[in-house]
């Protein structure tokens, strides 16, 4: 389970006194194969000691790391295990975040679980991080990793931003050349979770153009779209990268407010701000007009939400937005899940209680994707209109904080 923080609205001034307690709120990983018989590791924590991040000194000082590799979930079957030194050749920051580097043997087998523990040194408690590892598939997108200017490590996430600096590197070192296909394409948001009829949706994309690079030479992309990176134009599956405006994952342009609104408004609504000659003012009136002429309310309300959003779009872009996947979707709706079951291509997301059910489950199928191995769908049911409609209209009344 990944204990993922939910969005909350503080006040600017607190006089709460300070806690100076130790939390691992949440842990992402990644790995990179360097060849068929190692695979490098990268768990990016977020690591606070009170409010303040912690330094990767003293959560040296603090944590050890052990690690379990399982032929599936469920089971006991081990494919190997150890224990992890922490020093300052595995551990650095990267941002807010310590990110751990480690390698481990890779079994010969095409598929294992990846079961991490850190734990607080003379304490019980631990946090697990789960990760699956397709130990065979050797292509771009389990070999390179891509870098920025400000880090040392590999990105988890698969964004970057207009203009940012980054490098493509392999695990093992050394350039080639390659081939990259770009996609100027908007993707469509996750429809509703009722909306249980067939998707008429293309199977293919247009490639807007195309062109080479060298690997481990710095680039810079300068048009927002969707890139996805080859060594070999006959693999079916590339490294997809997903290029995004300066402020990503915020949203600040009005014109880009108005999307995540379609998951509690309704068409007119929508349709009244699109024809809105000054979207800014459109999007003021819509929330005064919810919260009955409320400004405070109002505002409160714009901060949940997209903070939401924001949330949604570090966690969850993949090759588009995160507030766009069917799991943005749910997270922004109903907050981040009360407990998350995952198994070799599946996640089920349970809520203890929301709208007019309790134990409400939400399962997501892994699915094949050309652009990136963690896509996700949601299992759509008509019987979520109940559960969903009410937390909706707790949006609309300014009752979620």
């Amino acid at each position: 389970m990944k204990q993922i923080p939910e969005a909350q609205v503080r006040p600017t001034q607190q006089s709460a006194p300070i806690n100076e307690e130790l939390s691992l709120i949440a842990i992402q990983s990644k790995y990179l194969l360097k060849d068929t018989t190692q695979t490098k590791i990268y768990l990016y924590v977020d690591a606070f000691k009170g409010k303040n991040p912690i330094s990767p000194a003293d959560f040296i000082k603090l944590y050890n790391l052990n690690y379990v590799i399982y032929s599936d979930y469920g089971t006991r079957d081990r494919f190997g295990y150890g224990n992890v030194k922490l020093d300052s050749s595995n551990v650095s920051q990267a941002g807010q975040k310590i990110v751990i580097s480690y390698e481990i043997k890779s079994p010969d087998k095409e598929y294992g679980v990846l079961l991490s523990e850190i734990s607080q040194t003379g304490t019980l408690k631990k946090v697990l991080n789960d990760l699956t590892i397709r130990f065979k598939k050797q292509g771009v997108n389990q070999t390179y990793g891509v870098y920025t200017a400000s880090s040392s490590q590999p990105l988890q996430r698969h964004y970057i931003n207009t203009n940012e600096p980054f490098t493509l590197k392999r695990a093992t070192g050394g350039s080639e050349q390659l081939h990259v296909f770009y996609y100027n394409h908007d993707f469509e948001a996750a429809g509703s979770p009722m909306n249980i009829a067939p998707k008429n949706v293309s199977k293919s994309l247009e490639v807007d153009s195309s062109f080479t690079i060298s690997s481990d030479q710095q680039l810079a992309f300068t048009k927002e779209g969707l890139y996805n990176i080859f060594a070999d134009t006959t693999q079916s599956e590339g490294l997809g990268i997903l290029v995004v405006n300066e402020r990503f994952p915020k949203m600040t342009r009005p014109q880009n407010l108005l999307g995540p609104l379609l998951y509690m408004s309704t068409n007119n609504e929508i349709n009244e701000i699109k024809k809105a000659e000054d979207y800014k003012k459109a999007l003021d009136k819509y929330w005064l007009t919810l919260m009955n002429g409320n400004a405070p309310l109002a505002q409160q309300s714009i901060r949940s939400f997209y903070g939401r959003v924001e949330e949604a779009n570090q966690l969850f872009t993949t090759y588009k937005e995160g507030w766009k996947t069917d799991k943005g979707m749910i997270y922004i709706v109903l907050g981040p899940p009360d407990k998350v079951q995952r198994s070799k291509d599946r996640e089920v997301w349970t809520y203890d209680q929301r709208g007019n059910a309790q134990n409400v489950n939400f399962t997501f199928n892994r699915k094949n994707n050309q652009f990136v191995d963690d896509h996700y769908e949601l299992v759509r049911y008509a019987e979520y209109q109940p559960i969903w409609y009410p937390v909706v209209e707790a949006w609309r009344n300014g009752s979620i904080r």
